[in-house]
């Protein structure tokens, strides 16, 4: 029995010295000190001994059981050494390398020219004013000179969801809410989506975004009106764009005119996006109605004002030198990249 425990030690340590795995490693020690290892059976025989030689064998069986058992020990923790030292060494970063670009995205030109325009008139001295999408039909139309079969809501055919509830055709409900909350003087401008049952075209839209201003203090004219436009206007374009202003009406402004750019895609010779006439409307304004002001508690005889609404797509059509107002809702990467 003695011969035996030597032989598997010497079993147990030539194989130690080719293992290659930590499987192969976990196999040894189940085959020799397992519950039914081959250490294990021979101290099961120990029961044949004299009373002499058992306990000699019993020791020398435990020395051999402990030193085995340090010895896979050991060893596992070498190979596992050397199986992390393998692993970063795969892993390692090279900092020398140039790294991989990330792609990030750009401001929509809509986003870009808006801040831009923001940019303009924060610097004349207005503030901004944001409001609901969807409108009261009082705030969209009443309180604007709009009552209940005028025929301005013909031309502004409105998505209802309700009877008195409407998405907004415009963004001058602000104009409202604000001089309603607001003395003058009140200096605003108030951006946003609008929405119009509109045929689509190279120039309209069904939704599509809007400028609104609104300024209200003692001694506003025309010339006012006048002159803050052509400063915006240039401002967007440049210091050569040409406008024009032309009578109209609107039952908000009394006086009412709308202002026109030179077409940027023909240079006023026409074409089919200015439609022949060498111009392209971007804007209406004028004063503001004194029945507006009366109706949200400013004494008209005292204060005067002037309002406007730009379309911001055609602003960023003029911009950019685009001729089609749909490119900016169909989201082609190729379109977007170039700005």
């Amino acid at each position: 029995m003695k011969q035996q425990l030597e032989e598997i030690k010497k079993s147990v340590e030539a194989q130690l010295a080719s293992v290659q795995s930590i499987e192969s490693l976990e196999e040894i020690r189940i085959k020799y000190l397992g519950k039914k290892g081959e250490l294990t059976s021979i101290l099961k025989g120990m029961g044949s001994l004299s009373a002499e030689e058992r306990p000699v064998i019993g020791a020398l069986a435990n020395e051999i059981r402990e030193f085995l058992s340090g010895e896979i020990d050991k060893k596992k923790a070498e190979m596992a050494k050397v199986i992390q030292e393998a692993k970063l060494k795969a892993e390692v970063i090279d900092i020398s390398m140039p790294g991989k670009k990330s792609e990030i995205g750009n401001l929509h030109p809509l986003t870009k020219v808006l801040n831009e325009f923001k940019d303009a008139v924060i610097g004349m001295g207005f503030q901004i004013a944001e409001g609901p999408e969807v409108e009261t039909d009082y705030y969209n139309f009443e309180a604007l000179n709009i009552p209940k079969n005028h025929p301005a809501r013909d031309t502004q055919d409105s998505f209802y969801v309700e009877d008195n509830i409407v998405l907004r055709t415009q963004t001058s409900p602000m104009q409202i809410r604000v001089m309603e909350n607001t003395k003058p003087p009140i200096r605003i401008i108030s951006p946003g989506r609008v929405y119009r049952s509109d045929a689509v075209d190279a120039t309209h839209s069904p939704i599509f975004h809007q400028i609104e201003g609104l300024v209200v203090d003692k001694g506003i004219t025309m010339a006012d009106l006048k002159g803050t436009l052509e400063t915006l206007i240039r401002s967007i374009y440049g210091e050569n764009a040409k406008c024009r202003f032309r009578p109209h009406h609107f039952p908000f402004t009394e006086p009412s005119v709308e202002t026109d750019v030179c077409c940027f895609s023909c240079g006023g010779k026409g074409c089919s996006v200015c439609k022949g006439e060498g111009w392209i409307e971007i804007l209406g304004g004028g004063m503001v109605h004194p029945k507006v002001l009366a109706g949200c508690g400013i004494d008209p005889e005292v204060y005067s004002g002037f309002a406007f609404g730009i379309g911001l797509e055609r602003l960023v059509m003029g911009r950019y030198d685009i001729n089609d107002i749909r490119l900016f809702f169909e989201n082609d990467v190729r379109f977007l990249k170039q700005f």
